[in-house]
């Protein structure tokens, strides 16, 4: 089992507290830090001292690590034109080495849209299927040929399509709760499908539909991975995990019941459970970024019983 670590920025962090949190990420052993991208704090936060952007935030963390992958749960398709995208993606893959990875969704927080003047389309979800085509055709056009797209919503003609990430393959994915046009699209351009906020049992029925439809657009399901994402809260005992439930705005009970909570034994056994539903691979939420201590309890006692 993989773990990564997984951040939201919105809610309140500057670049030197994410550079923390990674160069942490790195020197604990996690697999990968990734960020959220949005540009407006959620809830009772105030988002101080204001948005960061993702890919510009992982272009400086790119050369301030060496071995974590670096990525996006997930980019909104809304933010960026999708040559733009592909351009910006590339570039960050060259700044790292080639550690990149692609979460790519069709966008969802109208208010963040409307703080920052950027367009709320009605039809995101066909928008995003047309961004996934282009920034995977881009990548995949051969050097010295060029790429053109006739879509609904984005045209290119004659294209360079460059410039190219230092991967062969910058791993894309996808994740959400939907049935059926969700699995369609995971099931043709993913690399990885991403399941957020879910039990075990509705976990496992997603990754099956998703298998189906990789399956139904000529791949083997197995092609893919499989993960989750959940909220972290592990203590020492039960004041420390009470202490860090409190500090997140959260009740101890809520966070067991929603995701993984606990003794450092109880977060390792519900894992076991997200396991046997197929994930191979957790992105763990941090939501208090100044708390480095809890990383490195994770660490020592849940990455080490996980081998």
């Amino acid at each position: 089992m993989d773990l990564r670590i997984f951040t939201e920025p919105q809610q309140g962090a500057s670049y030197d507290t994410l550079l923390s949190v990674a160069k942490a990420t790195e020197d604990l052993g996690f697999d990968a830090f990734f960020r959220s991208d949005h540009y407006l704090s959620m809830g009772d936060a105030d988002g101080l001292p204001g948005p960061t952007d993702a890919w510009i935030t992982l272009a400086g963390i790119a050369r301030e690590t060496r071995r974590i992958r670096l990525g996006t749960l997930m980019t909104a398709a809304t933010f960026r034109l999708p040559g733009v995208l592909a351009i910006q993606v590339a570039q960050v893959d060259q700044m790292s080495g080639g550690r990149v990875e692609l979460g790519l969704g069709a966008g969802w927080y109208e208010e963040e849209h409307r703080a920052y003047g950027i367009p709320f389309p009605a039809e995101k979800f066909a928008r995003l299927e047309e961004q996934l085509a282009i920034v995977t055709g881009l990548w995949r056009t051969p050097v010295g040929e060029t790429f053109g797209y006739e879509g609904t919503y984005y045209q290119l003609a004659d294209s360079p399509a460059l410039p190219k990430p230092a991967q062969q393959r910058v791993p894309v994915l996808i994740g959400g709760h939907g049935k059926t046009r969700t699995p369609r699209l995971a099931g043709q351009y993913a690399d990885e499908f991403n399941m957020p906020f879910a039990s075990a049992e509705d976990s496992e029925r997603q990754f099956e539909r998703v298998r189906a439809a990789a399956e139904a657009a000529g791949r083997k399901g197995d092609d893919l991975v499989y993960s989750n994402a959940l909220v972290v809260c592990v203590g020492k005992d039960d004041a420390e995990v009470a202490r860090r439930a409190d500090a997140i705005g959260r009740q101890v009970d809520e966070l067991k019941e929603n995701g993984l909570a606990g003794s450092p034994a109880e977060v390792v056994d519900k894992i076991g459970r997200y396991a046997r539903a197929g994930s191979s691979r957790i992105y763990l939420q941090i939501l208090d970024l100044d708390d480095l201590d809890h990383l490195e309890l994770i660490s020592s006692q849940v990455q080490a019983q996980l081998g």
